[in-house]
């Protein structure tokens, strides 16, 4: 009857009730009990969450704990998420388990602190276990978190965080233990703050006054800070560490310690450390040794402020300790490794100041001469004249361009022999994707195995498929509709006709009437793309094909026409009908650059006597008409282009085609769209090979985005754009212009390797590239400091001669409204300095020589600011005579 009655308190809710009739049962009537407890749990975790299920959760989690006897049932039982929202109280969970014996306490105390800190298990009920159970206080992250936020709140007192650390026995126990544990730290320093009782304070208030060892704090903070971690954990123990105020004596203890923070932790700690020791240094209490190990880390670190930093105290040293000049010199030389040019240059001074305290001859001076190699080429010219050193006569200042080798173009494989090799590349292709050759090889071998054997082919498909959205919407048919709607989704489609899960009038709709859109500025190459997927689907549930026409030759999309006509010729000999939309897209494909073998093609098309061969005849004899006119047009900061008529493109070709040929105007598509995929854009490509401009005028809108509002990935597309066929005109080049100035740094990646691409391949315009760029940021639509990131990367790949093409016309233009009295006119654009920078050191390498239009005015005005000296830096290089 007992245990009726606590199970019906327990529905009840009544906490109270439950907890009465547990004090008044034996174990044995507990475990009586828990079945039916357990069931309540099973039916509660089925039942909506609303008030009427979340009423009996405190009294059954109570319950619960209280009716296991075993130690890791009931820790499990207390810990269940399915019960973390609504527990038992702290205090009448420590009631209902308080008559258990001390060991059994002490396990399910440790279990309980040993779960993760997620488990959000109240620190009132895991310190009321351990005073239960007479146990050692548990160290765990859980624990510890409790501890720092039991502490930091006072709900147990009132008075300071110090005043409550004074009082507690475990604060030296749990202060370790928040240093050990690689986790505890990040959940509880957010809870530091500020203010004069916050808990930097605090724990150095109680380490002077003795709670708290000081030699253990000093060591548990520099080894926190040894170890890294996230940069918010980091400031937590390097600000903890300057409360401790350490004494001169602490600081020259820990020397070794502070090098290496130095050399490798994060800035703000390596500041930190490399101000204490740039002190110890400064009185004389680190050895020539030891500074010069100290600065040949820091000064191979990127961030200037350390190493401009470093380079004033070895300066400070070095004049006030001329003896130490032929041990820190060579050290001073390691900035001559740092990219950025006035890095090597204060060095470099700094060796030209004290050169003279060397031996003539020596380990010193042969040592400056190899790191002297690293310099650029304008500070290696000094350095050679500075040091005459042999060494560096034999290197030489003019370097030999580097560009990437030109991407061959791959020829696509034969589509697979069986079932199972194809689904497992179809699988792959609806995971991951794939490119143009992965694709239409994917394609070709879905229709030849649904043309020779459908039902092998649904088996090899069926695990591939099992889990893809579409695989049961089945029913949806006898609405006439399916889960497809207005996008064929890439190969979903052909896939999902195999196993005749998208419905007729869905294919029959696509096919007959094609796509009902109002025009977007994709709407070209889109719905080229997507008719001949809908026709592909439509003839295997209708007339299978036995092999595609169109698929390409080369993975850019190319077919070869001698291909074609032998398909054609297979086709007449099968008595197969052609689809419209392949044979169309064949013809888009089809090579007719080499009039000798489009001719001879030609002929033995026409002899099929079939109206594609002759149609194939006709295209392939015909002129390709030149490329459309293309008009650049403004809106806002944007420089855009339109395209007019493409007349090859009309005629006899399907409705869904002739789109790629008509004109582009901006007022006349939709902004928005539902191409929002950039996925299919690498087979919009293979649509028009041969005619990139095509594409890239129509995708210059997306990707003028990752510069103008900061969007991500809309420049993935100019590589491929680069490594396509076709005239690289005033598209592709303002594209190639935003992607270098985008937001994000994969975008600015792809256009520099798209810049890299064009140079390669002899396609890149860089007097068009450059005015682009000129135009784009006097516009307002391009950061400079970006595009000077991007130019900066692509001139560290060797190709120094073709970025300097570029800045040679974008630079006047970014020049020409400054003043030479900095106090009387306008400043320099943000980034010109470092484009400046950049500039001057391909002027260097690549041997460029010639007046730039208003370099003279920056170079000549007043000041040492960046832009002043590089501009200095680049007149010079241009006006050299020693030039190779």
């Amino acid at each position: 009857m007992s245990g009726e009655a606590l199970l019906k308190a327990v529905r009840a809710g009544s906490t109270a009730q439950a907890v009465g009739l547990l004090d008044g049962m034996t174990d044995g009537e507990r475990r009586a009990a828990l079945p039916a407890l357990k069931d309540l749990r099973k039916e509660l975790r089925a039942a909506p969450w609303n008030a009427e299920s979340r009423t009996a959760y405190p009294a059954l989690h109570a319950a619960g704990a209280a009716c296991h006897t075993g130690a890791a049932a009931a820790a499990a039982w207390i810990a269940g998420a399915d019960m973390r929202w609504s527990q038992g109280s702290p205090g009448v969970l420590l009631h209902v388990l308080g008559d258990r014996e001390s060991d059994w306490l002490a396990d399910v105390t440790h279990r309980l602190a040993a779960r993760p800190v997620a488990s959000g298990l109240p620190f009132a009920l895991l310190s009321g276990l351990v005073r239960l159970s007479g146990s050692p206080t548990p160290t765990t992250d859980a624990y510890v978190r409790g501890w720092f936020e039991n502490i930091g709140t006072g709900w147990q007192g009132t008075g300071s965080v110090a005043e409550r650390l004074r009082q507690d026995p475990d604060t030296a126990r749990m202060v370790t233990a928040f240093f050990e544990s690689p986790q505890a730290a990040g959940e509880i320093a957010w809870r530091f703050g500020d203010g004069p009782g916050n808990w930097y304070n605090a724990l150095a208030t109680v380490t002077r006054e003795g709670v708290l060892d000081r030699k253990v704090m000093m060591d548990a903070c520099v080894a926190r800070l040894l170890r890294g971690g996230p940069v918010a954990d980091q400031r937590v123990f390097l600000r903890l560490l300057t409360c401790l105020a350490p004494t001169r004596d602490e600081e020259r203890e820990r020397t070794a310690d502070w090098t290496a923070l130095a050399c490798e932790a994060t800035p703000a700690v390596a500041g930190h450390a490399q101000s204490v020791l740039a002190s110890l240094a400064l009185d004389g209490e680190l050895t020539s040794g030891q500074l010069a190990e100290l600065s040949s880390g820091v000064l191979f670190r990127t961030e200037k402020k350390l190493v401009r930093a470093q380079l004033v105290l070895l300066g400070k040293v070095l004049r006030r300790d001329p003896a130490a000049t032929e041990v820190l010199l060579p050290a001073v030389a390691q900035a001559f490794g740092q990219e950025d040019t006035d890095l090597q240059e204060r060095a470099l001074k700094l060796v030209e100041r004290h050169l003279s305290a060397l031996p003539p001859k020596g380990g010193a001076r042969d040592r400056l001469g190899e790191l002297a190699a690293d310099l650029s080429p304008g500070l290696r010219l000094r350095a050679r004249q500075l040091l005459g050193d042999e060494a560096l006569d034999s290197v030489s200042v003019v370097e030999d361009e580097i560009l990437p080798a030109v991407p061959e173009r791959p020829r696509l494989a034969a589509a697979p022999e069986s079932a199972a090799e194809l689904a497992e590349e179809v699988g792959a292709l609806l995971v991951s994707g794939g490119d143009v050759a992965a694709f239409e090889r994917a394609l070709d071998g879905l229709v030849r195995h649904a043309h020779r054997d459908r039902e092998d082919l649904v088996a090899a498909l069926d695990p591939v498929v099992a889990r893809r959205w579409w695989k049961d919407a089945a029913s949806w048919h006898s609405t006439g509709n399916g889960p497809f709607g207005l996008s064929p989704h890439g190969l979903d489609v052909v896939v999902a006709a195999v196993f005749e899960a998208v419905g007729m009038h869905t294919l029959h709709a696509a096919v007959q009437r094609g796509s009902t859109e109002a025009n977007c500025r994709h709407s070209g190459p889109a719905r080229a793309f997507e008719a001949r997927l809908w026709e592909v689907a439509y003839r295997i549930r209708t007339e299978p094909l036995p092999f595609l026409l169109a698929t390409p030759t080369w993975g850019t999309g190319l077919l070869e026409a001698d291909e074609l006509v032998a398909r054609l010729t297979e086709y007449r000999r099968l008595d197969t009908r052609p689809g419209a939309a392949d044979f169309a897209q064949a013809l888009l494909r089809v090579r007719r650059d080499d009039p000798a073998t489009a001719a001879a093609a030609a002929a033995r098309a026409r002899a099929l006597g079939s109206p594609e061969g002759y149609r194939l005849a006709q295209w392939l004899t015909s002129e390709a008409s030149p490329p459309p006119a293309i008009r650049r047009r403004t809106s806002g900061t944007r420089v855009l282009v339109e395209i007019g008529e493409l007349e090859e493109i009309q005629g006899l070709f399907p409705p869904e085609f002739r789109l790629l040929g008509r004109p582009f105007a901006l007022s006349k598509h939709r902004w928005y769209c539902r191409h929002w995929d950039t996925a299919d854009r690498q087979h919009w490509l293979a649509v028009v090979p041969g005619r990139r401009e095509l594409l890239a005028a129509r995708l210059l809108h997306d990707i003028s985005t990752v510069a103008v509002d900061e969007s991500r990935g809309g420049a993935a597309v100019l590589p491929l754009l680069a490594e396509a066929d076709g005239t690289a005109g005033e598209a592709l080049h303002l594209a190639v212009a935003y992607g270098l100035a985008a937001r994000h740094p994969e975008d600015r990646l792809a256009a520099v390797d798209a810049l890299l691409v064009l140079a390669a391949r002899g396609h890149l315009d860089a007097g068009r590239l450059g005015s682009d760029l000129g135009e784009l940021v006097e516009r307002g639509a391009l950061k400079p400091s970006r595009l000077a990131e991007s130019i900066r990367t692509a001139a560290a790949t060797g190709a120094h001669s073709t970025v300097w093409s570029v800045l040679r016309v974008l630079l006047p233009s970014l020049l020409s409204g400054l003043a030479v009295d900095p106090s009387s006119g306008a400043g320099p654009v943000r980034g010109l300095g470092d484009l400046l920078a950049v500039a001057a050191d391909c002027a260097e390498r690549s041997g460029a020589r010639g007046a730039l239009d208003h370099l003279s005015r920056a170079a000549e005005r007043r000041g040492s600011s960046r832009v002043v000296v590089q501009a200095r830096r680049l007149r010079t290089a241009l006006a050299r005579e020693d030039a190779a």
